[in-house]
């Protein structure tokens, strides 16, 4: 349930009514707007009398939300959030950012593809430590080792780290590290425990769609993270398991728009994992970019024959510089101004 609250009431009113609220043993979340001021009531509404609040001086009207998520909804938060990734880096409400780089961190040839993604407009750094695989013989990551070449990149170049946990265990390692962004991917989307551990520090987390998840198993996966106290959640569309063999997933470049509509969370495409092969990312980060996604998560490789990981999906640092190029122009069509 929403309150909407009128333009004319004072802070002291609309506190009295929060905390009539949460003396009945609803939780609120106060959302205000450019234009109007929004109390969500979360709990079990069924109780509540809309007709009661809305004979209430300060309160306008009154509208239930019949949505599971709640904290997620547009309608509990009209407005696009915008999270601070760390170094300045802004993402959402306008702000596109490029995340950037290999897929597992191999050591000092991670500076090398840092200094040139950087240098092709990348904003944020990424690189694995802990790699998720689904054989337990493959490359599992250099752990600790790796997040110390990722902070030592990100102090030389000024710019955020994102970097996937797996375990409930390392999130605090994560946070006590200065990690800018802790990223759950797709075999970790329904990792309800883990979910719950990052929810409850103030680290930006950047949540990918299951392997077959719907979008709104995705919403209430960042439901999760939100209800623990952590507001600050960036969906990632990685591509679904589907019937088609010719790529690694199925890019749903129909994700972005309609998570647009549903939740006021940015909201990346990830081009790599959804297509599995070099020869479509471009083309998939383009798609991604038109349907007015807040950014994008792009595997870069100075020699991706000889990745530890993911080589097949990675551009080398040229194809890179020349796809950040397009990407602009893209992202100039689609917010200018159309008389």
């Amino acid at each position: 349930m929403i309150a909407i609250v009128k333009q004319t009431a004072t802070p002291e009113q609309l506190q009295q009514f929060v905390n009539w609220i949460e003396n009945r043993g609803y939780r609120t979340n106060v959302s205000q707007g450019d234009n109007e001021t929004i109390v969500g009531i979360i709990g079990d509404t069924t109780q509540i009398d809309p007709f009661l609040l809305e004979s209430m001086d300060i309160i306008d009207q009154v509208r239930r939300v019949s949505e599971p998520y709640k904290l997620a909804n547009r309608k509990f938060h009209p407005e696009d959030t915008v999270i601070d990734c760390g170094h300045g880096v802004l993402i959402g409400g306008g702000h596109f950012q490029v995340m950037a780089g290999p897929c597992s961190v191999e050591g000092d040839n991670l500076i090398q593809i840092a200094r040139a993604v950087k240098a092709a407009g990348a904003t944020i750094l990424r690189g694995g430590a802990y790699k998720p695989r689904t054989s337990p013989y493959a490359y599992q990551g250099m752990g600790e080792r790796g997040l110390d070449l990722l902070l030592e990149a990100s102090a030389e170049l000024d710019m955020p780290v994102i970097t996937e946990v797996m375990d409930p265990r390392d999130v605090q390692l994560f946070v006590d590290r200065g990690i800018d962004i802790m990223q759950i991917g797709a075999r970790n989307a329904q990792n309800f425990n883990l979910l719950k551990e990052v929810g409850k520090t103030t680290t930006p987390v950047l949540l990918k769609r299951g392997l077959s998840g719907t979008i709104d198993e995705l919403l209430m996966g960042a439901e999760y993270i939100m209800s623990e106290g952590n507001p600050n959640v960036i969906l990632c569309e990685r591509g679904i398991r589907t019937f088609e063999t010719r790529t690694r997933n199925t890019f749903d470049v129909n994700a972005i728009p309609v998570l647009h509509h549903l939740t006021h969370l940015p909201v990346v495409g990830d081009p790599s994992h959804a297509t599995g092969y070099t020869r479509y990312v471009r083309q998939a980060a383009y798609a991604a970019t038109a349907a007015g996604a807040d950014g994008l998560e792009i595997e870069v490789h100075n020699c991706p024959q000889e990745a530890w990981s993911d080589g097949a999906q990675a551009l080398v640092p040229e194809q890179f510089e020349d796809a950040m190029k397009r990407i602009a122009l893209i992202r100039e069509a689609i917010t200018a101004d159309v008389e």
